[in-house]
């Protein structure tokens, strides 16, 4: 009785523990959403997730410094539009040359993260290939069943 339930045990937890998951891309406005398990997932979780797909890691790697550098330009950009249109609410002198810079680094950045999207969308089509078509397929719940006098456990795939 106690192997049975051994051996029911490590199933159990071998399966949980070693069953990799997909990861979903959804489009949304301006990009992908990454999505595992129903959790979304941003670019320093993938990292960690991608550690042994190598070639998958290296794209993600290369998309986050995409995305950097992007949010940097951007921030930027919104920047110096936002002071001189602040400045102009207020009744001020605005200085309509930092505006039209900002928006240059606005447009600068918009096919920065078209690389980012283009980058990390592989990244993960790279990452599910790498993953066995029955490790992520086989998903079984269990259910403890109690039936009268009898107990057991029965296990769906």
């Amino acid at each position: 009785m106690r192997k049975i339930i051994v051996v029911i045990a490590v199933i159990l937890f071998g399966s949980v523990a070693f069953n990799a998951q997909e990861i979903e891309m959804k489009k949304v406005w301006g990009g992908y959403q990454f999505l595992q398990d129903g959790k979304m997932l941003n670019v320093k979780n993938m990292q960690e997730i991608m550690k042994n797909n190598q070639e998958a890691l290296d794209l993600i790697s290369s998309a986050k410094s995409n995305q950097n550098w992007a949010l940097a330009l951007g921030a930027a950009g919104g920047f110096l539009v936002g002071y001189p249109l602040g400045t102009s609410i207020g009744g001020g002198d605005p200085q309509w040359a930092l505006a039209g810079a900002g928006a240059a680094l606005i447009v600068a950045s918009i096919p920065i993260i078209k690389g980012f999207n283009k980058k990390a969308s592989k990244a993960v089509e790279l990452y599910n290939a790498g993953i066995s078509s029955t490790s992520y397929k086989f998903n079984p719940s269990f259910h403890f069943n109690i039936q009268g006098e009898n107990m057991g456990i029965a296990m769906k795939f």
